[in-house]
């Protein structure tokens, strides 16, 4: 159909309505003259009308709605009719490019994290490639490795250690994150979130490249906001390790001449780092799958037990998830010692819980080597093959009398419970469970959704 407006129509009705000279009528000039207006406006109106209709039929026909998102815009600026249907386009371009560039940007955030975590990725050496193999590729990553690196950041690492540190702090805390910015998750915060909980006036320092950053900043602003202490550091690790025994260790590696073996490298280079940064500091040393139940304050040059000979009670092995000892405390450095000496990447815990069982027991006892050994429920309350049972609803009344007492223990006897994320990452936190219990009764920020 054409667009065409029919003038016939008026034609029409302008003949029905049109005036007759008054000796046709025989009716006086003056009653004529009256009638010719009233018929005037008459025509008029309907004339009126009948362009309403058309539109209205036009717009019914090409489906142009009466009231469309553009039009909704252009109510918010002044309109000029003229130039109206120009308001609308202007309007609805700026809405365009505005979503182009919310879309850009959200495309260089995954970019940014995909980026990451290739990289991330490519620290796991090929697999059954031997010593040799290992070796070279591990030379060709060198340059992209930025923890190994020294620059202006890693430069001003003592400095702001110290600076962080001062008399006000509770207890000083440390982590390590080696791994992307974007990988720190509602359950690593809530290791943060249990820490301050229980020490309002802690301070806890993140040894970070990737957290000390705008993106670190935000995941770690919810508690700035409030006031706590908290901050991610880049590590300068030729400093930590200056003058201990795993210098030469260290250089080896850097020159590309250490096998790094099958273990990605991030997990050892963290069992070393946590025994440096204790070394020349002291404090607490906590994983990030911790979620911390009672005061640390009354600890000293302590360790935790994994497990214990059901007979003798005698620890069988320990764990370095948790450590807490003074500055230059001896067992340190014999760690440090064991590490450069026996390093092996290619098994699991041979460098970390395994290393820290094999020379506690070497110098237990020993005169000035003091420490102590908690047992496991102090900070392993749970194995890592059973902690899924910490996240599950009680189904029946023996459940529930279950998760009471378990409840009960965990607040007498433990000063946290390790979560074994490797383990319970796939589970979700249930209503009712011990873990949402402990959740709800052990946050600050309570804001954040920990069951997935």
């Amino acid at each position: 159909m054409s667009k065409k407006f029919d003038y016939r129509l008026i034609n029409r009705i302008t003949k029905c309505f049109k005036p007759k000279n008054a000796a046709q009528k025989k009716i006086s000039p003056h009653k004529a003259t009256i009638l010719q207006a009233r018929r005037t406006t008459i025509l008029s109106a309907i004339t009126f009308a009948a362009l309403l209709i058309v539109v209205y039929t036009n717009c019914l026909l090409y489906n142009v709605p009466l009231q469309s998102p553009s039009a909704v815009i252009t109510k918010e600026v002044p309109e000029v009719p003229r130039v109206l249907s120009t308001e609308r386009i202007v309007m609805s371009a700026i809405k365009d490019v505005q979503l182009t560039s919310s879309k850009r940007r959200e495309e260089e955030e995954v970019s940014h994290e995909v980026f990451h975590k290739e990289t991330q990725i490519s620290l796991i050496p090929p697999y059954n490639a031997s010593e040799q193999e290992r070796i070279k590729w591990f030379r060709s990553l060198l340059p992209e490795l930025k923890i190994l690196e020294s620059d202006k950041l890693t430069k001003e690492f003592h400095s702001r250690v110290l600076e962080f540190f001062n008399k006000e702090c509770e207890v000083r805390f440390f982590m390590t994150w080696i791994s992307p910015a974007e990988s720190f998750g509602s359950r690593e915060f809530l290791a943060l979130d249990s820490l301050f909980n229980v020490h309002p006036r802690g301070c806890l320092m993140i040894l970070s490249r990737t957290m000390d950053s705008t993106k670190g900043y935000r995941i770690l602003r919810p508690l700035l906001d409030r006031n706590f202490k908290v901050t991610a550091v880049t590590p300068d690790l030729s400093f930590l390790l200056k003058n201990t025994p795993a210098e030469s260790w260290f250089e080896e590696l850097k020159s590309g001449e250490k096998d790094p073996g099958e273990i990605p490298l991030p997990q050892n280079l963290s069992n070393l780092i946590r025994l440096a940064i204790l070394y020349k500091y002291g404090g607490v040393y906590l994983v990030t799958d911790f979620i911390v139940l009672k005061s640390f304050a009354g600890l000293r040059n302590s360790i935790g037990a994994q497990s214990t000979d059901m007979v003798s009670k005698k620890w069988t092995r320990l764990n370095n998830a948790v450590l807490v000892f003074d500055m230059n405390h001896p067992l340190l450095w014999k760690f440090m010692e064991e590490f450069a000496s026996s390093f092996n990447g290619n098994k699991w815990g041979h460098n970390g819980p395994y290393l820290v069982s094999r020379v506690a027991e070497n110098f237990e006892g020993r005169p000035g080597y003091n420490f102590t050994v908690l047992p496991p429920m102090a900070f392993y309350p749970v194995n890592w093959n059973r902690i899924g049972g910490l996240f599950k609803r009680p189904e029946n009344q023996e459940d529930s009398r279950w998760v009471r007492a378990k409840l009960l223990q965990l607040s007498e006897e433990t000063y946290g419970v390790h979560l074994w994320n490797k383990q319970s990452s796939r589970f979700s936190i249930e209503e009712g469970s011990v873990m949402s219990e402990l959740i709800a009764s052990h946050c600050v920020i309570c804001e954040y959704n920990y069951s997935s």
